[in-house]
Order: C-alpha cells, then sequence, then structure tokens
C-alpha cells in the first residue's frame, strides 16, 4: 500500500495583491477607477497563471492498494487510522455532538451543570467528546497489540489429542483435547471478555462518529 495526500495548494493570486506591491507607498482603495481598470487587465493573467500552476503543480491525492493489502483488512487500516486519531485528538481543534447512551453515567449532559442558556453546551460536552476518542483509540492499540491478552493468562499448555470416535477398521476419526500431565495454564476468559467488548464498542464508536472526525 502506498498512500500520499499533500496539502491544499492555493495558486491564486490576487490583482489586488500585484497591485498593492505596484502602489507600495500608499494605502489603495479597491474602488478607486485605476485600481479597478488594471484590476481588470491583470484579472484574466492572474487566471491562466492559476490554471498553469494547477496543472504543473496539483494536488495530489494517489493510493495504491496491493493484493495483500486486504488479507487482513482490519489490521492494515489500523496502522493509519491509529496515529490520526492521536493526531487529531492532540489537536483538539473541536468537538461534535456525542449521544449520552455512548458514554458513562458521570459524562452525561444530564449529570453537568445546569446551563445558563439553552443553547449553550453543556459542561461534559467537551469531556464526552475525549472519552470517545480515547476509546476509539484503545480498540486500534488492541488491534495492533494483542500483547494485553498476556495479562488474563498464567502458566504452562500441555496439551494432547485423545482419540474419541473410530471407523469401522478401527482407525481414528475424531479426536479431544485433554491436559498433559504437565499443564498448569489457565485463563481468566471473563476478564477477556470484558477488555474485548471494551474494544468492540470502540469500533463501534469510531463507526458511529466517523464524521465527527474533522479539523
Amino acid at each position: 500500500m502506498k498512500v500520499y495526500f499533500s496539502g491544499y495548494r492555493n495558486h491564486w493570486l490576487s490583482p489586488y495583491t500585484i497591485l498593492e506591491k505596484v502602489f507600495y507607498w500608499r494605502e489603495i482603495d479597491y474602488d478607486e477607477p485605476i485600481i479597478q481598470k488594471w484590476s481588470n487587465r491583470l484579472n484574466p493573467l492572474c487566471q491562466a497563471a492559476q490554471k498553469f500552476l494547477d496543472f504543473v503543480h496539483p494536488k495530489i491525492n494517489y493510493v495504491k492498494i496491493d493484493y495483500y493489502d486486504t488479507w487482513s483488512m482490519d489490521h492494515t487500516l489500523a496502522h493509519i487510522v491509529l496515529p490520526m486519531l492521536k493526531q487529531l485528538k492532540e489537536k483538539k481543534p473541536g468537538s461534535p455532538f456525542t449521544d449520552d447512551e455512548d458514554v458513562p453515567e458521570e459524562l452525561k449532559s444530564t449529570s453537568a451543570p445546569a446551563k445558563e442558556n439553552e443553547w449553550d453546551t453543556d459542561g461534559n460536552h467537551f469531556k464526552r467528546w475525549d472519552w470517545v476518542m480515547d476509546e476509539m483509540i484503545f480498540a486500534f492499540e488492541c488491534k495492533l497489540d494483542d500483547s494485553w491478552e498476556d495479562a488474563f493468562r498464567e502458566g504452562v499448555i500441555d496439551w494432547k489429542s485423545v482419540p474419541c470416535a473410530w471407523d469401522e477398521n478401527g482407525k481414528p476419526t475424531l479426536y479431544s483435547t485433554e491436559d498433559g500431565p504437565n499443564n498448569t495454564y489457565k485463563c481468566d476468559y471473563d476478564g477477556m471478555k470484558i477488555v474485548n467488548d471494551r474494544i468492540q464498542n470502540g469500533f463501534r464508536l469510531f463507526g458511529k462518529y466517523y464524521q465527527g472526525l474533522w479539523d
């Protein structure tokens, strides 16, 4: 996969900018007849220059997908989504509206101090979005690094396969797994499910508030 997005490229040069440089010794009035006259004359040249620069130096939106990028597409996209989420949270350009049903009780709008005006955002408005962003980030971090599961496992695995069904010739056709003599493996599946549910909820929030991910 190769992805390259360039920043917005503004090649427009206003005729008034040129005239301000020409009449550098004074402040120009855009309504002056001479300014209007030369502005009209320069405008076609400025438009031609803009078209030329847009052609030779366009905004680049380049995406190349290789066939192996979709083998584990969820994992591949996580490498892109996670750093973008972290940067968006760090810059904090603003906060979209979030539903009370998606956040803990203490962050709901009903738990915020009374608003001075009905049209004001409540005191937990930005806190809710920070919490939602953190849950998204947590989900994608766990997607890229599943070592969190190690906290719920302990011991050594010693399992063996034991025949439990045979065909008419006495050949085993089905096996079951039983503990070996040295097996000490234990796993807290209930605790692991709590974390996994949080991860799934983070992905759900990412989908629900996808259009709120803007700067």
